[in-house]
């Protein structure tokens, strides 16, 4: 994608060490500066546009590789694919519709992380199934809920747990921990750079706030607003005018102005209004419901 080649990451933990402080040294963009790169490069395919802003972005890709440490797989490798993830976003990044490119590289970033596991997994019949995929990438988050921390098989009562909370059996669970024993934990000693101490987690400490955290944020904030917008169409048009004036108005109208505008009571409103809520408050959890379904095969 761009002329300048990315850090190479060399094997062990020295030259993780050493990637890891080379890719500090790449600058966060500015929206503004963000913004501008994307437009370069969308518009006229300018690589050193397409470097900046893949360059930018690698404290992310390593971030997100860090939590699947846990997979027995070379950490660089695992942070390779993540950066392919990252040009591919950047590739399809559109600057106009709204959202930094943090907030849209990190799926697939993840996508790209998760597809390598699944395929190199499947080396050792890890198995395909939908519910195999959900164990795998769920069994260190849900050991870690229960405080299933020590190495080793799991207690009956926590492999009856696991298993009944991701819907699987626990012949499953059994042979998928034992799979993944020995389990990297991200509070595992590092020796940075310069003598200074620490954990895995902590060389991405920044004095700034955080900006994946703002924009992740934010997409939140998007998403809910789309969603509200999909559900507001289960409504028919009175149903609609009364929950924009009532609900999502800065000032909201009056029941008095409304039950004046349809011809209606004032209290014959106030149901519509109710039940309008109810309606979309309805779409809305079944949206969610949805979306967390969609994401639990993948969700780590």
């Amino acid at each position: 994608m761009a002329r300048n080649a990315l850090p190479s990451i060399m094997a062990g933990e020295a030259g993780l060490n050493r990637y890891l402080d080379e890719i500090r040294k790449f600058p966060m963009l500015e929206p503004q500066q963000e913004y501008m790169l994307a437009r370069r490069y969308q518009e006229h395919g300018d690589r050193d546009a397409a470097h900046k802003l893949v360059t930018s972005h690698l404290r992310l890709v390593a971030k997100i590789a860090m939590g699947y440490r846990g997979y027995g797989l070379p950490i660089g490798e695992v942070v390779s694919e993540g950066n392919v993830g990252l040009m591919q976003a950047v590739k399809k990044f559109d600057p106009e519709r709204g959202f930094r490119l943090a907030t849209y590289a990190m799926w697939w970033i993840k996508a790209s992380i998760q597809e390598y596991i699944l395929r190199s997994w499947s080396l050792v019949k890890m198995g395909t199934t939908a519910n195999q995929k959900r164990l795998f990438f769920n069994l260190r988050r849900m050991k870690g809920r229960i405080q299933a921390i020590d190495d080793g098989d799991l207690r009956p009562d926590q492999v009856a747990e696991i298993a009944t909370k991701l819907k699987v059996s626990e012949e499953e669970v059994v042979s998928m921990n034992r799979r993944l024993s020995g389990d990297a934990s991200l509070n595992a000693p590092l020796r940075a750079s310069e003598g200074e101490g620490g954990q895995w987690q902590d060389w991405l400490v920044d004095d700034s706030e955080s900006q994946e955290d703002i924009l992740i944020e934010q997409d939140e904030l998007d998403t809910r607003r789309n969603m509200l917008a999909r559900a507001m169409s289960v409504l028919n048009d009175r149903e609609r005018r009364i929950f924009e004036a009532r609900r999502l108005a800065e000032e909201p109208v009056t029941l008095e102005d409304l039950s004046t505008e349809f011809d209606i009571s004032r209290e014959r409103v106030r149901q519509i209004e109710v039940r309008a809520f109810e309606k979309v408050q309805e779409a809305v959890q079944k949206q969610a419901l949805e979306a967390a379904a969609a994401l639990k095969v993948v969700d780590a």
